[in-house]
């Protein structure tokens, strides 16, 4: 059983770290959380979970197609021309 006094779960199963942040991203980030009522911790927790998630689906893309047969950059413009993307 997990017993907290004086604290919330997520502070209780959060790890400290040290971060250096720019100045001017240190004030905006502290605006945010007096405006939203929310911690700085939880808006950067956050922001780390989406960069975190936008790699894993493109590592997900680069899996799914792993196996597919590669072609050279030269190739590959001629496709796009005549497709006419470029």
């Amino acid at each position: 059983m997990l017993h907290i006094s004086g604290g919330n779960i997520m502070a209780a199963l959060s790890k400290r770290s040290t971060i250096y942040l720019d100045p001017v991203l240190h004030q905006a980030l502290r605006i945010k959380a007096l405006e939203t009522s929310r911690s700085m911790s939880e808006i950067i927790n956050e922001a780390v979970r989406e960069a975190l998630a936008e790699d894993a689906e493109d590592l997900g893309a680069f899996e799914e197609r792993v196996n597919e047969p590669l072609i050279s950059y030269e190739r590959m413009v001629k496709r796009l021309k005549k497709d006419g993307r470029i």
